[in-house]
């Protein structure tokens, strides 16, 4: 073959391969994409999937297929979606569930690893409420009563190993109390109406659940559980306002796939999901249902993942020294 058309050869391959990415971001997607969720209908991964997913479908013309898949908190999902292939067209919602089940049962799963980090999307903040009965306003209070008469009292929690479980003994670490947890394998609504009935004192759960009865005075909110204020409860302070810094156990959801997914697939689909975040439709309906839209890229996304990790690792940790 003559130099000059192995030049041109070698020329036309080089430029294809640099002009691939872009032209694979270009014609992604051509089929159906399936957004999974590993708790049922309704739930507030679910919600959020429907909302990010409508807006995926108007941007990239295809159909964006919600599946729930509800089963061991959200693992199934989460292992099922990062076998699929890495083509971009099976993607995750996933939770705090995901970081803290692996580590509560310190399973080799780990998120940001098995899986690509495409969106960090929002957070349902959780709050402390107390009941009425006790004459707390704020957690200094609250924490003067429980340090005067020592497992006097009580924490519902959805259950040991849960987001609810280890905030409460993160609270319980920071604040120097030995507040009793009483676990509630029904979940978090029969943990609530205890709480309503008086037969419990306090209780750490999302904000949207509590909201109605902190606005009627049913229950007392102390403080909101995560760095900023929630935009449903805006005059509930955060820890860290209340003297307790560090203090950050909301529950987060974003959206990931498969290992190994095209970087081009990876930037657009980042781009498209974090846009929505800004639309007055999505915006109004998080709010809603209590998520308040955070809005990350892929890196900042896995380096969120890293921290929560190592956040989950670090509590359960003193939490088994303090036995």
């Amino acid at each position: 073959m003559p130099l000059r058309a192995r030049l041109s050869t070698a020329a036309v391959a080089a430029l294809t391969a640099w002009l691939a990415p872009p032209a694979m971001a270009q014609v992604f997607p051509t089929s159906p994409i399936h957004l999974v969720v590993g708790f049922g209908a309704g739930s507030t991964a679910d919600i959020l999937a429907r909302l990010i997913g409508r807006h995926l479908q108007d941007r990239l013309g295809q159909p964006v297929v919600v599946e729930d898949r509800p089963g061991n908190s959200s693992m199934l999902a989460a292992e099922a979606v990062a076998r699929a292939p890495n083509d971009g067209y099976t993607l995750f919602m996933a939770t705090v569930a995901n970081t803290l089940n692996p580590v509560q049962n310190r399973l080799s799963f780990n998120l940001g690893k098995n899986m690509e980090p495409v969106a960090l999307l929002g957070v349902s903040p959780t709050v402390l409420v107390v009941h009425p009965s006790i004459p707390a306003k704020t957690v200094k209070e609250f924490i003067a009563i429980a340090k005067a008469k020592p497992e006097s009292l009580t924490f519902g929690t959805s259950g040991a190993g849960t987001a609810s479980q280890l905030a409460a003994d993160l609270f319980n670490i920071k604040a120097g109390t030995k507040i009793l947890t009483v676990s509630y394998q029904g979940g978090a609504n029969q943990g609530v109406s205890d709480l309503l009935a008086g037969r419990i004192t306090a209780m750490f759960n999302v904000a949207v659940a509590l909201a109605p009865y902190a606005n009627s005075g049913k229950l007392v909110p102390l403080a909101v559980g995560q760095a900023r204020r929630s935009t449903i409860m805006p005059d509930v302070p955060t820890m860290d306002e209340e003297g307790i810094p560090g203090f950050d156990v909301g529950v987060w959801i974003g959206m990931l796939g498969p290992a190994g997914m095209p970087a081009p697939v990876v930037e657009k689909l980042a781009d498209i999901a974090n846009e929505a975040l800004q639309t007055e439709t999505v915006k109004n309906a998080m709010s809603t249902q209590g998520i308040d839209p955070i809005g990350a890229p892929p890196q900042a996304f896995r380096k969120f993942i890293d921290a929560d990790i190592a956040k989950w690792q670090s509590i359960i940790a003193a939490t088994e020294e303090r036995k």
